[in-house]
């Protein structure tokens, strides 16, 4: 007789422990942990350019500006994340030692790996977040940013940066110029 091993599957409070000890990110959802692949130079540059603008435009206003080490609980589809880029003005955020629960902006750098998963499920449970104004994705090879802003009815309106000078981020009130965004991209 043949005995088929049990799934291993974790609480969010045993992920959160476990993946302290880990080498590699992990994110988590519903119980399962997946592996996070390595990012690729632009990834990276694009994902410190945009943050690193963001943190000089909101110096001293009641924002705080988070990049890819911060995980981010979705505890409406029980998941942990990693986004790329995250804002936050919430007072309890600010204070987390793990984990961010209440963004009000969320960017993730798209790659050929994740982009399926960041414009669909990941977006589904983004959008559970209820301090989530925008989300935006940025798409390297297209020199483009795809800003989701949600609107007083709680559905999503698309704003497309492309060809134009700067991206509006209006959940903050900033303009940043695309040319800084995509600054020591080949």
């Amino acid at each position: 007789m043949v005995q088929t091993a049990d799934a291993i599957v974790f609480k969010g409070e045993d992920f959160l422990e476990w993946e302290e000890l880990q080498e590699d990110k992990h994110e988590y959802i519903q119980g399962e942990i997946f592996a996070m692949g390595r990012a690729r130079r632009e990834h990276v540059v694009v994902s410190l350019n945009v943050a690193s603008v963001l943190n000089q435009q909101l110096k001293g206003k009641p924002y705080q500006t988070y990049i890819a080490d911060m995980k981010l609980r979705v505890e409406q589809v029980n998941a942990f994340f990693y986004p790329d880029v995250m804002v936050s003005c919430d007072q309890d955020d600010q204070k987390a030692e793990q984990y961010l629960s209440n963004p009000s902006l969320i960017i993730e750098v798209l790659s050929d790996s994740t982009e399926a998963f960041d414009r669909g499920n990941k977006f589904s449970a983004y959008r559970k977040l209820q301090s989530l104004k925008e989300y935006a994705l940025i798409d390297i090879k297209a020199l483009r940013i795809e800003c989701f802003r949600r609107t007083e009815d709680n559905d999503w309106l698309l704003h497309i940066s492309e060809n134009q000078e700067s991206c509006d981020f209006s959940s903050l009130n900033i303009f940043i110029a695309l040319a800084d965004i995509f600054e020591d991209v080949n």
